[in-house]
C-alpha cells in the first residue's frame, strides 16, 4: 500500500531516505514546484509519479505519457524518481533525456502520446525543480487537475498497477530541431544574439536559429547548471542587460533571451532596448493580424493596454480578450477561442495552427521575431518598436508574500481597490475607470494608467505591474500607490526588482 507523504521530514535522517517528504505548498495552479530535500525528496518524487499515473487513469486517458529534463545537477534524479512512480502506476514511460519543455510538448505529437511530464523548475533558481504535466495535448494541468493530484499525492492514494513500460527515446532533439527549420529561409540578412543563460535552451537554440538562415551570436549558451552569471530568466533585468551589451558590442540586429526551460523568449532591439514580451506581442499582432483577417488573439491581465488601443490592431480588426495570467491559462483560452496567438507578458507566447501546435515554444516566438524582420526589410526592430503608441512600463515585480498567506493578501488589495470605485473615490487624482478581477486586481484610471497585484502561481510571492499611456510620473505615482498599500501589509517583504 502506497506510504502516505508527510511535510516533516528532516534531511540525513532514516525517515527521509525511506518516506515521502511533500509539501503541500509545491502544488500551484497549474504545475508544481518545490525546494529539493527541503519540500520534496526522491521518494516524494514517486509519490508524485504514482499519483500522477493514477490520476491519469482516472481521467480515462491511456496512460502512455512522454518524460524529459532541464538542465540541473539533479533534475536527472527527480525525473527517474518520477519514472519509478509512473511505471509503478502501469503507464508506458517514453524517456526523452534532456529538454526544453516545448521539446517535451511537441514529442507528445512525434510519439502520439497523449500525456507529459517535463521535469523542470523553469527560470526559478536552483535548488528548486517541479514539473509541468498534461493529458490533452497541447494543454497542460489547470487548477482542477492539480487540486485532484493533490488529493490523490497527499492522502497517499495513488494505486499500483501492473503494466509499466519504459522506453527510451534517443533522438528527440534531432526529431525537434528538424521540425522547426524544414521550411523556407530568412531572405533578409539578420545578425541575432541568442542568450541562453547556461541553461537548456543553450543544446537548442544557437541550432534552430542557425537552421532557418539567420547569423548567430551566441551568449552564455554553454551548459552550465550552476548558472555562473544570471539565472536563466528574460524577465530578469539582469539577463536582459547582458543581452543589451551583447547587441551592442557586435552591432546585432535584435537579441533573444531564453529561460530555462525554453518557452518564452526575451528581446532586446538593435539599439540595445529591452522590449518586455507584451509590447513584442502587439509588434507580432500587427504583423500577423496584416496577413490573418479579423484574428483573435488572448493576453493576460499583466499586459499593456496597446491591444485594445493600438490603432493599427483596430484597422485589423484584430480582437483580444483580456484573461488570467498563467501558462496554463492562456494556453487553455487561446484554445478555446481557437486565437491565432496568445501572449503573456512574461513571454509565453501560443501560437496555434497554422504558426504553431498551440504550446508555449521560445523558440517559435524567436522565429516569429525574425520573420516579422524579414517581412519588413527597410525597419530595424527599434523602428518596429517606436512605431508602437508611447506607453511607460514596469517590468513585473515580486514582492516575497507566503504561499499560505498571498491570496488573502491580494484578496484584501481587490476589495480594496473595488471598494475605492464603488463609492466613487479617486486614484492618482482621477476617477477610476474600471477595476478587472479576473486574476487579482487591475485597476485603471481615466487617463488609461493601470497598476495590477496578483498572487504568483509558481513561488511564494506577488506580482506587481504598472503602466501608463500617460506619463512616466503617473506609471512611477501608480506604483508608489499599489507599493503603499503593500507595504502596509505585514506578510509583504522585499522585491526582487522595483522601478
Amino acid at each position: 500500500m502506497p506510504l502516505k507523504p508527510r511535510a516533516d521530514l528532516k534531511p540525513n535522517t532514516l525517515e527521509f531516505e525511506n518516506l515521502p517528504l511533500v509539501s503541500p505548498n509545491g502544488f500551484r495552479e497549474y504545475d508544481a514546484r518545490w525546494l529539493f530535500e527541503k519540500e520534496i525528496n526522491l521518494v516524494g518524487v514517486q509519490a508524485l509519479g504514482l499519483g500522477l499515473g493514477t490520476l491519469i487513469q482516472e481521467m480515462g486517458v491511456a496512460p502512455r505519457i512522454t518524460v524529459g529534463h532541464d538542465f540541473r545537477s539533479y533534475s536527472a534524479s527527480i525525473k527517474q524518481a518520477l519514472i519509478i512512480g509512473l511505471m509503478n502506476a502501469g503507464c508506458e514511460v517514453h524517456d526523452i533525456g534532456l529538454a526544453l519543455s516545448p521539446v517535451a510538448y511537441f514529442s507528445q505529437f512525434a510519439l502520439d502520446v497523449p500525456c507529459v511530464a517535463m521535469v523542470t523548475a523553469s527560470h526559478n533558481e536552483n535548488g528548486w525543480t517541479g514539473v509541468k504535466m498534461g493529458a490533452q495535448r497541447p494543454l497542460t494541468f489547470g487548477p482542477d487537475e492539480m487540486t485532484r493530484l493533490k488529493e490523490i499525492v497527499l492522502s497517499g492514494g495513488g494505486k499500483e498497477r501492473d503494466g509499466g513500460r519504459y522506453i527510451r527515446v534517443e533522438d528527440m532533439r534531432e526529431r525537434y530541431i528538424a521540425d522547426l527549420t524544414d521550411r523556407p529561409k530568412i531572405k533578409r540578412k539578420l545578425r541575432v544574439v541568442a542568450a541562453c543563460g547556461n541553461g537548456t535552451a543553450g543544446a537548442f537554440a544557437p541550432k534552430v536559429l542557425e537552421g532557418i538562415g539567420v547569423e548567430v551570436i551566441p551568449l552564455d549558451c554553454e551548459l552550465d547548471y550552476t548558472f555562473p552569471r544570471y539565472n536563466p530568466n528574460p524577465e530578469d533585468m539582469e539577463m536582459l542587460h547582458a543581452l543589451r551589451d551583447k547587441v551592442l558590442e557586435t552591432g546585432a540586429d535584435v537579441g533573444l533571451g531564453f529561460d530555462g526551460d525554453g518557452d518564452r523568449c526575451g528581446v532586446v532591439d538593435d539599439t540595445g532596448e529591452e522590449i518586455f514580451a507584451d509590447k513584442v506581442g502587439v509588434m507580432l499582432a500587427r504583423d500577423l493580424s496584416s496577413r490573418h483577417a479579423n484574428a483573435q488573439f488572448v493576453v493576460d491581465v499583466k499586459s499593456t493596454g496597446l491591444f485594445l488601443t493600438d490603432p493599427v490592431l483596430i484597422a485589423n480588426g484584430a480582437k483580444t480578450d483580456y484573461w488570467k495570467t498563467g501558462h496554463s491559462y492562456i494556453k487553455r483560452r487561446a484554445h478555446e477561442l481557437n486565437a491565432l496567438v496568445g501572449f503573456e507578458k512574461s513571454g509565453h507566447y501560443f501560437f496555434n495552427p497554422p504558426i504553431g501546435r498551440g504550446y508555449d515554444d521560445g523558440l517559435v516566438s524567436a522565429i516569429a521575431i525574425c520573420d516579422m524582420l524579414d517581412r519588413n526589410p527597410a525597419k530595424k526592430m527599434s523602428e518596429l518598436r517606436e512605431d508602437l503608441p508611447k506607453t511607460w512600463g514596469s517590468p513585473t515585480m515580486s514582492p516575497y508574500c507566503p504561499d499560505e498567506k498571498k491570496y488573502e493578501v491580494v484578496e484584501r488589495m481587490v476589495k480594496l481597490f473595488s471598494g475605492m470605485a464603488d463609492k466613487g473615490e479617486k486614484l492618482l487624482g482621477q476617477k477610476i475607470r474600471d477595476v478587472v478581477t479576473v486574476n487579482g486586481v487591475r485597476v485603471t484610471t481615466e487617463d488609461g494608467t493601470w497598476g495590477l497585484v496578483r498572487a504568483s502561481s509558481n513561488k511564494p510571492g506577488l506580482v506587481v505591474v504598472v503602466e501608463s499611456p500617460a506619463s512616466e510620473a503617473n506609471m512611477r505615482a501608480m506604483f508608489a500607490e499599489i507599493d503603499g498599500h503593500l507595504s502596509a501589509q505585514p506578510e509583504v517583504g522585499e522585491y526582487d526588482q522595483k522601478i
